[in-house]
C-alpha cells in the first residue's frame, strides 16, 4: 500500500532489517507497534515491503518531535528490545527530511 501523505516537507523513518533465527511473536508485535503508531500525533503513513530475510518499513511523520515521541512511547520501547535480542541479526534506522513528492500519476502525494 502506498500512503497517502500531506504536501512536504514532513519525515521519514526508515527501519530496514536482516531477520534474525526466532521469530516467535514479531507477526503479533508488529500488528500491535502499527496499531499504536497510527494512533499517535504526527503519523502520516507507512509503507512495508518483506521477504524471508527481512525487510523495509518506511512511517512517515509530521515532524521530528513526533518521531521521537514514537521512540519513547513504552510499548515501543519493549519491542526494540525484544528486535534486538531476538527477530533481528542486524538493521539500519534512517530518518529524512522529505522536500518533494510525486505520485505515479503525476500528482503530488
Amino acid at each position: 500500500m502506498i500512503a497517502v501523505t500531506p504536501e512536504p516537507p514532513y519525515y521519514a523513518v526508515i527501519f530496514t532489517a536482516q531477520s534474525g533465527a526466532d521469530d516467535a511473536g514479531y507477526a503479533e508485535t508488529a500488528a500491535r507497534m502499527l496499531s499504536l503508531a497510527r494512533a499517535q500525533p504526527g503519523f502520516l503513513g507507512v509503507e512495508s515491503a518483506h521477504e524471508a530475510d527481512g525487510g523495509i518499513t518506511v512511517s512517515y511523520w509530521r515532524d521530528l518531535e513526533s518521531i521521537s515521541a514514537w521512540r519513547r512511547h513504552v510499548e515501543h520501547q519493549a519491542a526494540q528490545r525484544e528486535g534486538r535480542a531476538r527477530w533481528y541479526a542486524r538493521y539500519a534506522l534512517r530518518v529524512a527530511r522529505v522536500e518533494r513528492a510525486h505520485a505515479f500519476d503525476g500528482t503530488t502525494i
